[in-house]
């Protein structure tokens, strides 16, 4: 019998551990790659180029009044909270707004939420976010009414440092669930 116990013990001990994550747990399989605009520093940015580092995927616009102020802090505040490993963690933004978020609305909206230089919001024509937002599913419609507002999903996908998609969550997770989060997908090897 104690040699029955000895052997589940190891086989315990040896098993992979899995991470425990807060969210919507994926399948692990490779994010979907995409090259679009970063509206502040004018630059292409590649999802690929962004390998070696766990990333936050948010999709939002800057004429936003609900969710996408909340995610922008809560991305602020998760990078204070992360200290020095927020530096290998890369806050990302797609629009799903491509009238509305303009180089200058993408500025305005980024220093609103102290995040100039700590992230990238990227920007594209329609045709280019449409292809990511089918990619990643996250439906963008203009409100009814034809005003500046647009309904979209609040999807974040938190994608591990090998370019897989680990995780949803949504603008009304917790901080420390986030951090806790994105510092597993750290964590890792």
């Amino acid at each position: 019998m104690r040699s029955l116990l000895a052997i589940v013990l190891v086989l315990v001990a040896c098993a992979p551990q899995v991470a425990t994550l807060s969210g919507t747990v994926l399948d692990g399989k490779e994010a979907p790659d995409f090259t679009l605009t970063d509206g502040l520093t004018g630059a292409a940015v590649t999802l690929s180029s962004l390998r070696g580092n766990v990333v936050a995927l948010a999709f939002l616009y800057t004429r936003c009044p609900d969710v996408c102020p909340l995610t922008a802090a809560q991305f602020r505040a998760t990078q204070k909270a992360l200290g020095a490993d927020a530096a290998r963690v890369r806050f990302v933004a797609v629009s799903v707004d491509p009238d509305g978020d303009t180089r200058e609305a993408v500025r305005e909206f980024s220093a609103r939420h102290d995040l100039i230089g700590s992230w990238s919001y990227l920007i594209g024509t329609r045709a280019q976010l449409q292809q990511v937002w089918s990619l990643y599913g996250i439906g963008a419609f203009a409100a009814p009414g034809g005003g500046p507002s647009v309904s979209h999903n609040d999807a974040v996908y938190l994608i591990d440092r090998r370019g897989r998609e680990r995780e949803i969550v949504h603008s009304d997770i917790a901080v420390g669930d986030l951090v806790t989060d994105l510092r597993t997908l750290l964590n890792e090897r």
